[in-house]
């Protein structure tokens, strides 16, 4: 592990403190080990932990042995990194399970800490300041505000306005996400016009309810695996790279193609890309409606890029 000026750190060192960040989400799980601001391991696993939630209302038995599986390779690298902190947030999926209390006691028998579901209010705050500051830590040049961070989930999509020396000051988290949204909507592959209208109006309909108003933002920050995955495609690049993704600036209109495009294709046709997880293969056309109807809300002609986000902000915390 290395310090901000590159020299290697050694595990233990007086001063030094090992940090492990868990962001469990509806459908990925990642983890970060690190001594901050060097990242010794960025993890990430496509666990569909929100399948079927939306409907039952329950954490279905599958869902809950792949997150499980997942924690236990991830409890291996936190005990060879010789982790100090840690700290788990979980948020949609864990929210609105009536057996979330199945997921407590799993965690905790694997890592020793309990599970944190936080509020909307501290993922809003998490997730502005982590992609910030890995910005700022990368050398890019700040972003005029106020700025729009939007964190778009497998089951709920953040919506945050601020700028980086005073934080957040209007944060909303709507119910809508990337398999939310395509188990409600997009049931065909491809989706027929009529879902994808369907989809649209939903999304349309969380905009109008939204108080965080996109058309006041200066700039727009787009997280997390559904943006970056569409930067991916708008950079044409021939595999998912997460070093030539942050911090970059995109055409707002090459965007927007790009979601036409990723709609109009099969499932198939998705997993061809090879920016494309197989995982987020089947739900990537919601999560890309979301960008794109958010985009059109706003009067920017370029957004930027962070493979920071709310993963990093958790790591932070344990430290600030």
């Amino acid at each position: 592990m290395r310090d901000a000026g590159g020299h290697r750190r050694p595990r233990g060192a007086v001063g030094v403190t090992t940090v492990a960040a868990i962001d469990c989400g509806t459908n990925t799980i990642k983890l970060l080990i690190g001594d901050l601001p060097a990242v010794a391991v960025r993890e990430s696993r496509m666990v569909r932990l929100g399948q079927g939630v939306d409907a039952t209302g329950r954490l279905a038995p599958e869902a809950l042995a792949r997150a499980f599986a997942a924690i236990d390779e991830y409890a291996v690298l936190i005990a060879d990194h010789g982790v100090q902190r840690i700290r788990f947030c979980a948020t949609s999926a864990t929210r609105d399970a009536s057996n979330a209390a199945d997921f407590t006691a799993g965690v905790r028998a694997r890592l020793g800490v309990d599970p944190e579901v936080v509020s909307g209010e501290e993922e809003a705050r998490l997730a502005f300041g982590g992609a910030l500051r890995g910005l700022a830590l990368s050398g890019s040049a700040p972003l005029p505000g106020p700025v729009l961070v939007v964190d778009i989930g497998g089951g709920s999509t953040e919506l945050i306005l601020g700028d980086r020396a005073s934080g957040p000051r209007a944060a909303f988290s709507m119910d809508i996400g990337s398999v939310r949204l395509h188990e409600r909507c997009l049931g065909g592959d491809p989706a027929t016009p009529d879902q994808v209208s369907t989809c649209v109006a939903a999304i349309d309909a969380a905009l109008d309810g939204c108080p965080v108003d996109p058309a006041e933002a200066a700039s727009f920050l787009g997280i997390a695996g559904t943006v970056t995955t569409v930067a991916a495609g708008v950079l044409g690049l021939p595999a998912y790279d997460r070093d030539l993704i942050h911090g970059r600036v995109l055409d707002v209109a090459a965007v927007h193609a790009q979601v036409d495009d990723l709609v109009r294709a099969t499932r198939a046709e998705r997993l061809a890309l090879g920016y494309v997880h197989p995982g987020r293969a089947d739900v990537i056309d919601a999560g890309a409606l979301i960008l794109s109807r958010v985009l059109a809300r706003t009067r920017l002609s370029e957004m930027t890029v962070a493979e920071t986000d709310i993963l990093d902000g958790i790591a932070w915390s344990l430290l600030d």
